[in-house]
């Protein structure tokens, strides 16, 4: 599972809104919707957070697998050759 958290804190870090990011470096409010609710969005999109925030992948997001995610992994690897 996937979550914006550390952008959040990112942002807070930097003084820069989601007001800023949407009408001064063209994110658009779909994007930062999507984001708020931990739906995907585009490397594309990552890669334009990053250069505009001046950081890292992981300071704009978290991958932390879910239970279901980590027993479908044990049974696909049970069957792996």
């Amino acid at each position: 599972m996937i979550s914006y958290e550390p952008l959040w804190a990112t942002m807070k870090e930097r003084g820069i809104t989601k007001y800023q990011l949407t009408y001064y470096w063209g994110i658009s409010s779909n994007t930062l919707r999507r984001m708020g609710h931990g739906e995907p969005i585009s490397s594309n999109t990552l890669n334009e957070l990053c250069l505009i925030l001046d950081c890292r992948v992981e300071d704009i997001l978290l991958f932390t697998a879910t239970e279901e995610e980590i027993r479908m992994e044990e049974i696909m690897s049970a069957f792996a050759f």
